[in-house]
């Protein structure tokens, strides 16, 4: 029997009712067997700032400890002025520094988003992929999950009722656990 996959998710937005904290929250009802989905919340991330590479806030030090921990990583975002929210670039900046001690490294992801537009965040997780090519992660590149007018895809709750949309979430998830175990065996 295969070990369990452990995913970290990440949602973009510090908003408690976001589109994409509730997108997030549906990946956690949604995993399949043999798979963990637990979320870290970037909130009480600090702004990065090199002068305090050498003495890291504590709140870095868990989300570091918490990516390290994880086998692979789900990002939430939405798109903010046809990018990714300064938010989650910080979190990603900050697990990142100083140089040589990144906790990216290797990492599988995913990329799902959920925004009241039309383009359902293309953009932003194409800028995301971007960032991971620098980070060294090995993005999942299909099936993509772009949930474009949300608000009609989500209750007043928050919950997410397209069944197409949970469809798409569940099968993002299992090629992930798939897409991870292939890469770790692939490891030396």
């Amino acid at each position: 029997m295969e070990r369990s996959v452990k995913i970290l998710g990440i949602a973009g937005s510090l908003r408690k009712d976001s589109f994409n904290r509730s997108l997030l929250r549906a990946a956690t009802d949604l995993v399949p067997e043999g798979c963990e989905l637990e979320t870290f919340d970037i909130r009480d991330l600090p702004f990065y700032d090199q002068d305090h590479d050498a003495n890291p806030d504590p709140h870095v030090v868990a989300f570091k400890s918490r990516i390290r921990a994880a086998d692979a990583i789900l990002f939430a975002t939405p798109e903010y002025n046809y990018s990714v929210p300064g938010v989650l670039k910080n979190a990603i900046d900050c697990a990142s520094r100083p140089y040589g001690d990144s906790a990216w490294q290797g990492k599988p992801a995913a990329i799902m988003g959920a925004s009241s537009g039309r383009g359902g965040t293309m953009r932003a997780q194409y800028h995301l992929r971007q960032s991971m090519v620098f980070l060294n992660m090995h993005p999942l590149n299909m099936p993509e999950v772009m949930v474009a007018n949300a608000m009609e895809h989500f209750d007043a709750d928050g919950k997410l009722i397209d069944a197409k949309s949970r469809d798409l979430v569940a099968r993002q998830l299992q090629a992930l656990v798939a897409w991870t175990r292939r890469l770790n065996a692939a490891q030396p």
